[in-house]
């Protein structure tokens, strides 16, 4: 089993109960990953990975993602979403819609961002969250994050549903809770869709009930689709599979590059010089 699955995760389940499942579903022995955990309280798109695809997660998590975030406004919690209890913004005054719309404009750009207390980081070996629900302080540093995009879908105080699109790292949780720390009437995220990442959108996306492996396998090669490609003969993958450089007059010089089979099957990622000596890095077919 070698490909990725798109999955669209329901509320309720960790990301680690999606991996679980569908590794019931598979041979005995074929590692499953993710890229990009989602909460609980939300739905969406979860891309797994499968075998040794897995190695693939990284170049799917960096990709832009889109979300559709319901925030309540007038009130704040401390995990910044539905998992703990809100505490109302006494006298908040209801902003209008032009005073929300001029403050989503600016949250777009790269902005600095505090994550929630109630996150997976890791603080001195143990996950920030766990500190959090044991009662403890939890300082987290500010980090740059990237918002392509905000639009309001609908607003009816206290209720605000927006569309975002950001880049790998942003937490729309710390996005509800800055957007109405700025209006001055606190805000959580009270609901959270993740409607795509890069490629692989919530449309295209099996729910788990009816997930089939053999089915709803995607080709590895779209994980790193964005990768140029170049293809190898039979003698070509035999040594890149080994470990071993080869020699590939037509192939372009790359920092990294996604090499195929005769098939066009995904076999390894490499670098390739100028010279076209092609390196491989990530070796994903034995």
């Amino acid at each position: 089993m070698f490909g990725l699955f798109n999955i669209n995760k329901p509320v309720g389940l960790t990301s680690h109960d999606v991996v679980f499942r569908v590794r019931k579903q598979l041979p005995k022995g074929v590692k499953v990953g993710h890229a990009g955990t989602l909460d609980p309280f939300a739905s969406g798109v979860l891309v797994l990975f499968a075998g040794s695809a897995t190695r693939l997660a990284s170049y799917v998590q960096q990709k832009p993602k889109r979300y559709t975030a319901g925030i309540t406004l007038g009130a704040f919690t401390e995990s910044d979403d539905t998992e703990t209890a809100p505490t109302a913004v006494i006298r908040a005054k209801a902003p209008d819609q032009a005073e929300v719309l001029a403050v989503l404009k600016g949250f777009i750009g790269e902005i600095m961002q505090r994550p929630p207390a109630h996150s997976a980081i890791s603080i001195g070996g143990q996950r920030a969250y766990k500190l959090a629900r044991q009662g403890k302080t939890v300082e987290l540093a500010q980090r740059p994050v990237q918002i392509y995009n905000i639009d309001m879908l609908q607003y009816d105080y206290p209720l605000l549903k927006v569309e975002v699109s950001c880049g790998s790292g942003a937490y729309l949780r710390s996005l509800a809770r800055d957007i109405g720390s700025v209006l001055k009437v606190g805000g959580y995220c009270s609901s959270l869709v993740r409607t795509a990442v890069g490629g692989f959108a919530i449309e295209d996306a099996v729910d788990i009930q009816a997930f089939q492996p053999d089915k709803h396998l995607i080709d590895a090669l779209r994980a790193v689709e964005d990768l140029p490609v170049v293809q190898l003969d039979d003698e070509q993958v035999g040594n890149i599979i080994l470990g071993r450089r080869v020699h590939h007059p037509a192939a372009p010089c790359a920092k990294e590059s996604a090499l195929v089979d005769a098939a066009g099957k995904l076999v390894a990622i490499a670098s390739i010089s100028d010279d076209a000596v092609v390196q491989p890095t990530i070796v994903l077919r034995k």
